[in-house]
């Protein structure tokens, strides 16, 4: 189903569903997840979505999942247990139902804009809600994406390590990509163990810093 606005309640936003999500949630206090938005398809990033099934438990509904086409296909039949499940009595599956994204969409009132990216050759979307943009697992953002950008003030981009590499920026990239969209604060993601903390966040610019597990921001 195509995604423009989607009117229930919404207090938690999960984007992808990663392998280690149970410990996240459990370390982090997540007691409910309202919608999920998917970045891709990629194990690191959708292995964790049995877990979900949680959630349907404790809220006793199913939970919307917004990504781009290709993703909900993929996801579609990945998970084909989930999304076609066999006829049978008990278990327990994931409760989730899929929406394909072509725009911004809302969310409970609160509006949602896709931001399409290139994951190597890979159509992938980062997430832009008021001042705040995700943009995970990329190494291209197309001319017409940063358009999508302007005025965002808090930024959390993909910044793997200091060498080049064919799917990820590199550090110096990713430098470049905040000055071009002119954030205020920006923090890396998906960075690689070649990036010693304390080294690295020595040598960022001034209002870019290395995340970290935990990390909690206030966006207005």
């Amino acid at each position: 189903m195509a995604a423009s606005a989607f009117a229930g309640a919404v207090r938690s936003i999960l984007v992808d569903t990663s392998t280690d999500l149970r410990m996240q949630a459990l370390a982090n206090n997540v007691r409910r997840v309202d919608a999920i938005l998917f970045t891709h398809t990629h194990a690191d990033h959708v292995f964790g979505i049995d877990d979900v099934r949680r959630f349907n438990q404790m809220q006793k509904s199913a939970i919307p999942c917004f990504a781009n086409a290709g993703t909900v296909a993929s996801l579609r039949r990945m998970f084909a247990y989930i999304f076609e499940p066999p006829r049978q009595t008990g278990g327990g599956l994931p409760q989730l139902s899929t929406f394909s994204l072509a725009g911004p969409f809302s969310l409970g009132g609160l509006e949602i804009v896709p931001v399409p990216l290139f994951h190597g050759k890979l159509q992938v979307l980062g997430f832009r809600v008021g001042s705040f943009a995700y943009l995970t697992d990329c190494n291209r953002i197309p001319d017409e994406s940063f358009a999508l950008l302007d005025g965002v003030r808090t930024l959390i981009v993909d910044a793997l390590r200091h060498r080049p590499h064919s799917t990820h920026f590199s550090v110096d990239e990713a430098i470049a990509v905040a000055a071009r969209i002119g954030a205020q604060r920006t923090y890396f993601t998906h960075i690689s163990h070649d990036l010693g903390h304390a080294a690295t966040s020595a040598s960022l610019p001034a209002g870019v810093e290395l995340a970290y597990d935990g990390l909690v921001l206030e966006i207005q």
